[in-house]
């Protein structure tokens, strides 16, 4: 189990988060503010088993890696979030052929068709929007996700699995052992910081986790390897799972020891705020703290709550909460 910071570079701490969907994207969002402060490199690593939408079209239709979580990484890294971000997130609604692609998933698809590169177009696209920080995809494997259900019913890909109507007992990668990319690698060895979350514990979170290399890297890692506890349990995912059980799941599919902290929000969330999400069937994920450091966890607490609208992470409560902690723990090992 990771137990203290590794050597933190001069100018800043090395930051890495995992994931995929929104909740990468709102992460990066946060911490892209404190790059060239707290921050020296900050790194996205993405997962590319998305399958469904815009991307799954891409996919099918040109064999590409789906864009769509890249995509909005980059936008997340943009340092205008103005105009070009906007139109990389422009959605079209009509046209024969057009319609429900992103503006910034065909460009990616033609750069990739162009340089015969998937990284390359995703270096022009941070050029353009001038990120702050990189975005890696985890592999540049054509990948499927594959889902077990505790009834024994076998579920195929990404979008299918959050509609598969009983509860998960495992996921799988097809192929099963696919090569992380390098660059990602490298990115976790130099890690002060590892960021998992949040986001789809089965559909955003374990895809990367389940890349043999990737799993290695983090266990060998000597920075803290943080989970992101989701605020909401997800309807089709992790209905009535506890952050025990989530941890459970995780270590059911990596081992234990990978993760060594839970970084939790710590205030009550309005009711008028949940109703909507007690008719779907989500509830706050309950946290037994003593049931966690039992299991050898550290519980990092803060109010990562967005102040107003749905029930998410604020992205910069969540970026000051995830570089606290870092500092924490590098006082602690300097002790």
């Amino acid at each position: 189990m990771p137990t203290s910071g590794s050597s933190r570079s001069a100018t800043g701490l090395r930051v890495v988060a995992l994931g995929g969907g929104t909740g990468l994207a709102a992460l990066l969002s946060g911490l892209k503010r404190r790059v060239g402060a707290e921050i020296a490199d900050l790194a996205g690593i993405v997962a590319v088993t998305d399958d469904g939408g815009s991307s799954g079209r891409l996919r099918r239709d040109f064999g590409l890696l789906p864009p769509g979580d890249i995509r909005n990484c980059l936008v997340a890294l943009a340092d205008d979030e103005d105009l070009l971000a906007r139109l990389f997130q422009f959605r079209f609604e009509g046209g024969e052929g057009l319609s429900g692609h992103s503006f910034g998933n065909l460009f990616l698809a033609a750069l990739t068709e162009i340089t015969g590169d998937f990284p390359q177009a995703i270096l022009t696209a941070e050029k353009i929007l001038s990120v702050r920080g990189r975005i890696l995809p985890a592999t540049l494997a054509d990948l499927a996700l594959r889902a077990t259900t505790v009834g024994g019913r076998v579920v195929e890909g990404e979008s299918a699995i959050g509609r598969a109507g009983e509860p998960l007992a495992r996921v799988e990668l097809v192929p099963e052992a696919p090569p992380a990319w390098p660059p990602v690698l490298a990115a976790l060895e130099r890690a002060d910081l590892v960021l998992l979350g949040p986001g789809s514990l089965y559909t955003s979170v374990l895809p990367n986790l389940l890349l043999p290399q990737i799993r290695a890297a983090l266990a060998a890692s000597r920075a803290p390897v943080a989970l992101v506890l989701n605020l909401m349990t997800q309807p089709g995912e992790t209905d009535g799972l506890d952050a025990v059980a989530h941890l459970d799941a995780l270590e059911a599919h990596v081992g234990p020891g990978v993760i060594d902290t839970l970084l939790v929000h710590d205030r009550a969330i309005p009711e008028n705020r949940l109703a909507p999400y007690r008719a779907e069937g989500a509830v706050p994920v309950a946290v037994d703290e003593r049931a966690l450091t039992a299991r050898g966890v550290r519980i990092e607490r803060a109010d990562l709550l967005a102040p107003r609208g749905l029930v998410r992470h604020d992205p910069d409560r969540l970026a000051a909460a995830a570089l606290a902690l870092a500092a924490r723990r590098a006082l602690a090992g300097a002790c």
